[in-house]
């Protein structure tokens, strides 16, 4: 992990550059997942939490100005093991065994000890991971929810327990630095540690997250203008510049996020919902 800050560090508030694929193999695989059959509808016993919408400031971009977020709720914590069990058992065709390889790579759900059954002595309340993208945008859609933006999470994740925005206090980024360095922390159950401001649950302690746009910053001019194609989300290539540079966590996020493609699955990434405020 120290090597790794130190590479980014080096490259100033540049990003490296990712492999690149493709448009044709992208857009195949866009079309394909549009095709997918209707999941079944299920309906998950998680509390969604109000998020007031306002100004931000992201932290890449190329030049100073606020991105605005409108109101919308999200969900309290990460989706659980047991949640996404239930999922599978009511959509088969999201079972490991049954899944195609364009939306979930070799290590789908690899911890489970077969297509209904949980990892041996995993907490059902823990966050479910080793999902991909394409799995956890299935899922918000069978809940009737989406996933949230990059953007609207980011929002989210600027809060500390006492504010909304807590990247002015010194202690932000090097306390999310420690929970990251935690080993083993997508083990534990959801909603141990107190909530944030807004009242979400283990927005860092637990597991890095999906967004609905998760590499757009990535492979478009700018996420602040709302509009990408499916396309971003296949391929990492050039990053912008940073607006914050010594956010050292912040870099580890869109360092992870950059790495992604869709159908990706890691054992500490999983996902929430989210959903317009009507």
């Amino acid at each position: 992990m120290q090597a790794f800050l130190k590479t980014i560090l080096w490259s100033g508030s540049f990003f490296f550059l990712m492999q690149s694929c493709g448009e044709a193999a992208a857009e195949n695989q866009a079309n394909n997942y549009s095709t997918i059959a209707k999941e079944v509808k299920i309906t998950p016993d998680v509390k969604m939490v109000t998020i007031k919408g306002g100004e931000y400031q992201p932290f890449y971009g190329e030049d100073s100005s606020l991105v605005e977020i409108k109101d919308f709720l999200l969900d309290e914590r990460p989706v659980t093991n047991r949640e996404f069990l239930y999922f599978v058992k009511k959509n088969p065709k999201w079972k490991r065994s049954n899944v195609k390889a364009i939306f979930a790579d070799d290590t789908y759900l690899q911890d489970w000890q077969d297509d209904e059954t949980l990892p041996k002595n995993a907490d059902p309340d823990a966050a479910v991971t080793y999902v991909s993208w394409f799995a956890a945008k299935a899922y918000s859609k069978s809940a009737g929810k989406r996933l949230p933006t990059l953007d609207e999470w980011e929002y989210v994740a600027m809060a500390d327990e006492e504010t909304a925005n807590a990247r002015e206090k010194p202690t932000y980024s090097s306390n999310l630095i420690n929970l990251y360095n935690e080993k083993e922390r997508q083990l534990k159950p959801t909603m141990v540690s107190k909530p944030n401001y807004w009242g979400a649950y283990n927005m860092f302690d637990l597991v890095w997250e999906w967004t609905d746009d998760f590499n757009s910053i990535m492979t478009t001019s700018d996420t602040r203008s709302g509009n990408f194609d499916d396309k971003g989300l296949f391929c990492a290539a050039a990053a912008t510049t940073s607006t914050d540079a010594l956010n050292y966590a912040s870099y580890m996020r869109y360092a992870f996020r950059a790495s992604l493609k869709a159908n990706f699955t890691v054992s500490n990434l999983g996902f929430r919902c989210a959903k317009d405020l009507n």
